[in-house]
């Protein structure tokens, strides 16, 4: 028999985690621009802090990939770092217009177009990767109030998630429209989950992985 006591209070956990969620999509929101304010701040000259000002975050990633590949071509760009050949395209293009980046041909091959970084994009590469550096030192400082047994649950959730299916899912079965319609808005909700982690790259991935951590355990501090 159905205890309707649990079943109420795991629909309230689950709706706050699901609040939870929308929640973090606005503080990465929030975020990209604490971030840009960092990059800003702490840039070596006021040209750099200028140009950081139009940058946009998908703009530093590409450069972030560039700097961490070069030389390197548009399609390895898209492969490795999850991005469409399309934005690669119209990114690098905008990244070579404000000087950051450079065209390179091989000797022997001169239809593939390969990246390099200018002393400009270097110096801005640099930057974005002491924030990083500095994003890290946050997270592991935060994850370190947890228990290994609960970072242990928070990664296991996680996996679960990247590879759970909500539209096959044997909750989404059940016939009754009334019992049904709760468990669609779910897997809506866990579908709009998965699309924001897999836009993620792996730094901040372990952000989400910190914040999620802390929503999900700080329920159980009675």
């Amino acid at each position: 028999m159905i205890n309707h006591a649990d079943k109420q209070k795991k629909d309230r956990l689950i709706k706050e985690v699901l609040e939870a969620v929308k929640g973090i999509q606005h503080k990465y929101q929030a975020e990209d621009d604490e971030e840009k304010e960092w990059l800003v701040q702490n840039s070596p000259t006021p040209v750099i802090a200028e140009l950081l000002k139009e940058l946009t975050v998908m703009m530093l990633h590409v450069l972030d990939a560039i700097g961490k590949l070069e030389p390197v071509n548009g399609i390895t760009i898209s492969k490795q770092f999850g991005f469409s050949k399309g934005n690669v395209s119209k990114i690098t293009r905008k990244l070579l217009d404000k000087q950051i980046i450079v065209i390179e041909y091989l000797p022997d091959n001169k239809k593939e177009i390969l990246f390099r970084t200018t002393s400009l994009g270097k110096e801005i590469y640099r930057l974005h990767l002491a924030l990083h550096q500095q994003i890290d030192l946050g997270v592991n400082k935060f994850l370190q109030r947890y228990n290994e047994d609960e970072l242990q649950f928070l990664v296991t959730t996680l996996h679960e998630t990247l590879h759970a299916s909500w539209i096959h899912s044997e909750s989404n079965s059940v016939q009754d429209t009334d019992k049904l319609l709760p468990s669609v808005t779910v897997a809506e909700e866990m579908n709009e989950v998965m699309a924001m982690l897999n836009k993620l790259d792996s730094r901040n991935l372990r952000k989400a992985k910190a914040i999620l951590n802390d929503v999900f355990f700080t329920e159980y501090e009675d």
